[in-house]
């Protein structure tokens, strides 16, 4: 279900906020992570914002937000994480496994 809400804080420093809908009291727990937007993600108190929720939600709040977008109430295509992130920064792991010993002595 889509809501419809206000950004009632946003710290880009630290990277998270809360929003305040009717559909989520107390307000909804957000992470820069869930705004579907391109480039650095932050929001602005009194911004209208369309997010999805979850319950349990996170740090005393009973609600956590899982996508935010600000657009529109059209349902904005599903992004790959991260994948607008800027090229400044990309992750990689590799987890290589030596072959298990074999033969007299082998531990099995």
């Amino acid at each position: 279900m889509t809501i419809v809400g206000l950004v009632r804080d946003f710290d880009a420093d630290r990277g998270w906020g809360v929003l305040d809908a009717p559909e989520t009291p107390g307000g909804c727990w957000v992470h820069f992570s869930a705004i579907a937007a391109p480039g650095y993600r932050t929001l602005a108190p009194g911004q209208r914002v369309w997010f999805h929720a979850e319950a349990p939600g996170q740090d005393g709040f009973a609600y956590r937000a899982t996508k935010v977008w600000s657009d529109g109430p059209a349902e904005p295509p599903d992004r790959e994480p991260d994948r607008d992130a800027p090229g400044a920064y990309t992750s990689y792991v590799t987890i290589t496994y030596d072959d298990p010993p074999t033969g007299p002595g082998a531990a099995g």
